[in-house]
């Protein structure tokens, strides 16, 4: 069995963070929470703690020093604030796996605001030059992760990456987390996912696509 990692989920009360937080809270994983809402941190670990007594997980109220305990660091933030999460831990996520979930939609939902040679991993990855930047759960929504088997097969959830270490790591995860992890491809793989993702979500407002079935 693999050495319990520890993992930072950096904006665990949001939708998304907490979807993830209660999906790898069964896992050998510790889990250090971070958000800057503190109180919906409380309640997250409670009902993670009522399913599961003995999940490793605690709320930490500084994401440097979270991140500098974690293995893997999990940026479960939009992408207009990964610029600034990656100033904060830039020092203490050398050679660590850092996960981007973002995706960076305009607000009308009709584009990328990123330019089309580039994606938010892979500007995340420019930002934290010195860790390992792994694309995984941009093409999940938060409630596939209560229905991640569909007709008795599991949603495909795709990741993307340079290291390959690192993406065995993240397939794993994935993998404990409910889902059948993809490997798409290195890094700028992530254009497409994010592009993907931004298809899904038109389509689920114009056409009220059944997302739950888009893994």
């Amino acid at each position: 069995m693999r050495t319990k990692q520890t993992i930072a989920i950096i904006g665990a009360s949001g939708t998304m963070g907490s979807a993830i937080a209660k999906s790898l809270c069964k896992g050998n994983y510790k889990l250090l929470l971070c958000s800057k809402e503190p109180g919906k941190i409380e309640t997250l670990i409670h009902d993670i703690k009522s399913t599961n007594s003995l999940a490793d997980v605690e709320i930490s109220d500084c994401f440097k020093e979270a991140c500098w305990e974690a293995d893997i660091i999990i940026a479960a933030v939009p992408y207009a604030s990964e610029q600034e999460l990656a100033e904060r831990i830039k020092e203490v996520a050398n050679q660590k796996i850092v996960i981007s979930i973002a995706n960076p939609l305009n607000e009308t939902y009709t584009g990328l605001i990123t330019a089309a040679d580039t994606s938010a991993a892979e500007e995340l990855q420019k930002l934290l030059p010195h860790s390992k930047v792994i694309k995984a759960f941009n093409t999940t929504f938060a409630a596939d992760f209560s229905t991640a088997v569909i007709d008795r097969k599991k949603i495909d959830a795709f990741i993307a990456g340079n290291d390959e270490d690192a993406l065995e790591t993240v397939s794993e995860l994935v993998s404990t987390a409910g889902f059948n992890p993809v490997i798409a491809g290195v890094l700028s793989a992530s254009r497409t996912l994010e592009n993907t993702q931004l298809m899904l979500i038109q389509s689920t407002r114009k056409y009220n696509y059944n997302w739950l079935a888009a893994g």
